[in-house]
């Protein structure tokens, strides 16, 4: 299955691939948490549903499940997946920059990317803040270097008011007029209303789960809602 990130893609986020017939109405793509299902691989291999997939197996130092043992041979194998559409790197598991020093084998990071394409699979290169949102050219810094090393930038921050969600749109324009592909979102209560604007400045992915009431990241609309909303302001 092929995702381009031409135009803008509906995740639908779960570790439960049984619930993509739900999502199917809505969603353009699902979001598989690898990290918070039981057995990703055995699902994978089971897995007939209609919507491309977009493999994720986020770990615990950026906000994820997964243990770091294997956790990225189990992302290349997820990208040999024909309904594995893309898979969703960490930048700092490329870089090493703010990874735990023992959690990386610098080369895990970057084998993981090549295999991906090599798949013909495309790559989310992701960066998380749980704590704020960083300075305007601390933001575009972090996309362009997620840029450079996979199809789609994304970057997640923590908004505390409303100027640090206005931080990210701008970013969020700035990098895409540049010619970036990138997903951006500002998460908690001050942001939870860039979900459903940044696609307007720029953003090509955005999250939202099946139920909402297994919402995967602080101030996620639900399915039904977010595709609603976008869906009016484009």
């Amino acid at each position: 299955m092929d995702l381009s990130f031409d135009e803008f893609v509906l995740a639908a986020a779960t570790a439960d691939l049984g619930e993509e017939p739900a999502a199917r109405e809505h969603a353009d793509a699902v979001e598989f948490r690898m990290d918070m299902a039981d057995d990703p691989l055995e699902a994978l291999d089971r897995y007939d549903g209609d919507l491309p997939l977009v493999a994720t197996n986020r770990p615990t130092w950026e906000g994820g499940e997964a243990a770091e043992e294997g956790r990225l041979a189990a992302l290349r194998a997820a990208a040999e997946y024909d309904a594995v559409a893309a898979i969703d790197v960490e930048l700092a598991a490329i870089t090493g920059e703010g990874a735990p020093a023992d959690a990386v084998d610098p080369e895990d990071g970057p084998a993981a990317v090549r295999h991906a394409h090599s798949c013909d699979a495309r790559v989310v290169v992701s960066t998380h803040d749980f704590e704020g949102t960083p300075p305007r050219d601390e933001l575009a810094r972090l996309l362009h270097d997620a840029s450079e090393h996979g199809d789609v930038a994304k970057l997640a921050v923590t908004a505390t008011d409303l100027d640090d969600a206005l931080r990210v749109l701008g970013a969020t324009r700035a990098a895409a007029s540049d010619g970036l592909t990138v997903a951006t979102m500002a998460m908690g209560a001050a942001g939870s209303h860039t979900r459903a604007v940044a696609p307007v400045y720029g953003s090509r992915i955005g999250y939202a789960p099946v139920d909402p009431a297994r919402a995967t990241a602080p101030g996620q609309y639900d399915l039904a809602t977010l595709r609603g909303v976008v869906d009016a302001l484009h």
